[in-house]
């Protein structure tokens, strides 16, 4: 078990070049701590960000106990604890251990599935993918190979909704009538049998592996292959005993996808978003009783075997319970005090806006989980204030400015920074 982490510096390619990853990927988990400024984060990746209601209890008091008192979600429906002394290693382990929220030591950083957070409670979508999540990850966990995936490599499961296809999966699978799936990687799609798809996309995971080696760049994501260093996707699932078929139509892959309104879901579950992400150990308790709770990717829970009466009582813990409300699609990075390379506290400086496009207020230029698509960048500014979009704003201008901008017409996406 690492207590800290270093930095992993990447030297930036020349135009064209390949990126060539001289280090290992040495990205968070629950095992490997990063020291911050206040203290050390814990990454715990959740698939399908799927928590069963003792889980939520344990992640709860870890919190407490161990850390600073809040749970962040990321981008990718994954937890993060903050706050954590560097000597609490042990026992962070053995507490989620004993939840059964680490089936693998040796694969906890590479268990990093997305699947569309609703299936199976409103009567959208083509097929049960949290089902799917489910087998994915116990076959992910069971291949000693896929250990040397990065922490970074994504699957990506959507039921055919199209809300989480444009997150930026290595691996893409898309359901379709009738008991079929598509699976994206790469420029590649093809198509298989949804009895298949966990199966598959496993194999696809292989497939990266065996054209990373080969390409010898060290490359964590699927776009970070040289160009010309396709993947076999096909030969894959041919040894894999997995028959597919070519897909000429592309799958999505970029644009903002339609994130989940908060409110209820079907007669017996609701989604709630945690304000700029981050859940009090209170308010994460305020989900239960549940079923189990499920961290969606735009930083909320999805609370199933709840009755949506018990909107307003969360509504009463400070969650965000309402579509209209102007915290929509609000989300910050941890700014100061958290971070050493961030210029202002963004938490405190963020403010909402009219409901629009989402807004991600960033300390530094990482500018560390911002959305995917189209959104409103708010860029702390050295000397004091931000950038809008680009455009100076003083601190005290930011609501006008936020406002304006989730707003305006916009004359072209802006989704590279």
């Amino acid at each position: 078990m690492l207590a800290a982490m270093p930095p992993t510096p990447t030297p930036t390619p020349a135009p064209g070049a390949p990126r060539v990853r001289e280090r290992g990927d040495a990205c968070p988990g629950a095992l490997r701590l990063h020291s911050a400024d206040d203290g050390h984060l814990a990454r715990l990746r959740l698939p399908a960000g799927r928590l069963t209601a003792r889980q939520v209890e344990v992640l709860a008091h870890a919190a407490e106990t161990l850390g600073d008192g809040r749970i962040s979600v990321t981008s990718r429906g994954n937890a993060e604890l903050r706050g954590l002394a560097g000597d609490c290693g042990a026992e962070l382990a053995a507490l989620l251990a004993e939840a059964g929220l680490l089936p693998s030591p040796t694969h906890e950083r590479v268990r990093n599935i997305v699947a569309s957070p609703a299936a199976g409670l409103d009567g959208l979508g083509a097929a049960d993918v949290q089902l799917w999540a489910r087998e994915l990850d116990e076959r992910l966990c069971a291949a000693p190979w896929a250990a040397a995936l990065s922490g970074r490599f994504l699957f990506v499961l959507d039921d055919g909704r199209g809300d989480v296809t444009g997150l930026g999966g290595d691996v893409t699978l898309v359901a379709v009538a009738p008991g079929a799936a598509f699976l994206r990687l790469g420029d590649r799609t093809v198509r298989v049998a949804a009895a298949d798809a966990p199966r598959a996309a496993l194999a696809a995971a292989l497939a990266f592996l065996t054209a990373a080696r080969e390409a010898g760049t060290g490359a964590w994501r699927v776009r970070e292959l040289p160009e010309g260093s396709g993947v076999d996707v096909r030969a894959a699932l041919t040894t894999a005993g997995i028959a597919a078929e070519p897909v000429r139509e592309p799958l999505p892959s970029h644009g903002a996808p339609p994130a989940l309104a908060p409110g209820p879901l079907g007669p017996a579950s609701l989604h709630v978003l945690a304000p700029l992400g981050r859940f009090t150990a209170g308010r994460l308790r305020a989900l239960l009783p549940a079923d189990e709770v499920r961290f969606t990717p735009w930083r909320g829970a999805v609370v199933v075997g709840a009755d949506p009466g018990r909107l307003p009582g969360l509504e009463a813990h400070g969650l965000i319970t309402r579509p209209d409300s102007p915290w929509v699609g609000v989300s910050a990075c941890t700014g100061r005090p958290g971070c050493a390379k961030s210029l202002a506290d963004v938490r405190a400086d963020a403010v909402p806006g009219r409901p629009g496009l989402p807004v991600h207020y960033s300390g530094c230029e990482r500018r560390c989980g911002h959305p995917h698509g189209d959104w409103v960048d708010v860029l702390a500014a050295p000397g004091g204030g931000y950038l809008v979009d680009g455009a100076p704003v003083p601190r005290t201008d930011l609501t006008p400015a936020v406002t304006t901008a989730r707003t305006a017409p916009r004359t072209a996406p802006r989704t590279t920074r």
